[in-house]
């Protein structure tokens, strides 16, 4: 990647290396997810026997841990909502480091949560609240983290470049999994859910202050400048633009249908094979949790390698073909996936899991320069925000609600893997419904953005 820096032809302003962009936005979205992911393998392994132990059976605590979790999901919407809104009127920049201080300060007080035990009742509320804002910050990152870079770096490699703040996902998944397996190696159980638990959250604070650093040394992205001094020009002739929440609704609700719908298969399959994956394992095979934090620990490694090939490839033949590559192949492996790990071998567990994320990372490699490409550039945050999250709500964040609950009328795997079908079906409609988008150019006026 060039370290050299370079002037802007409109105003010769000096420009941040693409590298620097692309390490900022990954290390900011690696804190992010490391956060959000922290918070979805506790809520299978810990929460559940820390603040909900009064259920009547473990999936029930379970079922309980995990509706806390989609809260987090509800409030990614609104998150998108404001942050978008104020992220086309004020900058990616700014917004982005808002959204990184949130999320970390709610993290790390998770950490500090006194049990159920301790406090009753007031326990399980506290988490919730703190994950409303976990999920409240993590809606205004993404649309951000993705379109800095997607923004500034060159239409010919769109795909790869934008495809490495996807690669935080992997990233964020891998270190919060590899930190509470370790701990679960080295304690007890005992000791594990008494306090060992609570230290990857608490750790969760160095990472905010590297992530906040290494933002704080990027520019602003050029192409917002540019959109924000046409704004400024139409506000000195007397025109007033419309709000970019508002213009985004009214002109691109077919943009923001096919990026939903799109989701679908991306967002419900990584987190069957990364989250439920655990309760599966321990309530339905009788295995411990290592065995799946194992698993998804190796998985990730690999999934963080091969999101930016994916993406590359999708420079080379198109974001549609690739995606749907994805969409098809989590749709068909899910039951492969299932039977699997029904055979309880770890490695078979292991393949499992890396195919099923090779899958997901054909879909997700793609997704954020396909999801820039809809919108116009003064409604470009609120657009890909609006639509990647309004979509978390219905697929990621009651992924695990109706996979566990599932699980509980039917005892058997093959109808999570029928759901994960029928979202896969959704997605490859979705996809298919719109047309190839890899040569837009961003810097385009569109829909409803006068000169």
């Amino acid at each position: 990647m060039s370290r050299t820096t370079s002037l802007e032809p409109e105003t010769g302003r000096r420009r941040s290396p693409i590298a620097r962009i692309v390490a900022a936005s990954l290390v900011g979205t690696t804190v992010e997810w490391y956060d959000f992911f922290l918070y979805g393998v506790a809520a299978a392994a810990v929460f559940p026997h820390v603040f909900f132990p009064n259920a009547s059976d473990p999936l029930q605590a379970t079922l309980l841990s995990f509706a806390t979790y989609w809260i987090g999901f509800v409030f990614r919407p609104l998150g998108g909502l404001v942050f978008g809104h104020y992220g086309d009127k004020l900058g990616r920049k700014k917004l982005l480091i808002v959204s990184l201080l949130m999320m970390g300060v709610a993290t790390f007080a998770i950490g500090l949560l006194p049990s159920h035990a301790q406090v009753g009742v007031l326990a399980p509320v506290l988490l919730t609240v703190l994950r409303c804002i976990q999920g409240f910050a993590l809606g205004g990152e993404w649309g951000g983290a993705v379109l800095i870079v997607s923004e500034h770096g060159s239409p010919q490699n769109r795909g790869f470049w934008a495809s490495w703040p996807q690669a935080g996902a992997p990233a964020g998944q891998l270190i919060a999994n590899g930190l509470l397996a370790f701990l679960a190696v080295f304690q007890s159980d005992e000791s594990f859910l008494a306090w060992g638990w609570r230290i990857p959250f608490l750790l969760s604070a160095v990472l905010v202050v590297v992530g906040l650093w290494v933002r704080l040394q990027v520019e602003e992205s050029p192409l917002f400048r540019q959109a924000t001094e046409r704004a400024d020009a139409r506000a000195a002739a007397g025109v007033i633009d419309t709000m970019p929440v508002l213009l985004v609704l009214r002109t691109y609700p077919r943009e923001i249908l096919t990026a939903m719908g799109a989701r679908m298969a991306e967002n419900v399959s990584y987190y069957i094979f990364t989250i439920v994956i655990t309760t599966y394992v321990t309530t339905e095979l009788g295995l411990g949790k290592s065995f799946a934090l194992n698993a998804v620990l190796i998985a990730a490694a690999i999934h963080f390698v091969t999101i930016p090939m994916w993406g590359a490839l999708s420079d080379r033949i198109g974001r549609k073909p690739v995606y749907l590559i994805g969409a098809v192949g989590v749709g068909v492996w899910a039951f492969a996936f299932i039977a699997l790990l029904n055979t309880r071998s770890f490695p078979l567990a292991v393949v499992a899991v890396i195919v099923g994320l090779l899958f997901h990372g054909a879909m997700y490699g793609p997704q954020s320069a396909f999801f820039s490409e809809l919108f116009g550039t003064k409604v470009r945050y609120s657009g890909v925000s609006i639509g990647y999250q309004l979509a978390s709500i219905i697929a990621g964040g009651l992924a695990p609600i109706i996979a566990v609950k599932l699980l509980r009328t039917y005892g058997s795997g093959t109808p999570i893997a029928v759901y994960v079908a029928i979202c896969a079906v959704i997605s490859v409609v979705a996809v298919l419904s719109y047309r190839e988008t890899r040569d837009r150019d961003l810097a385009t006026v569109t829909k409803g953005e006068s000169v």
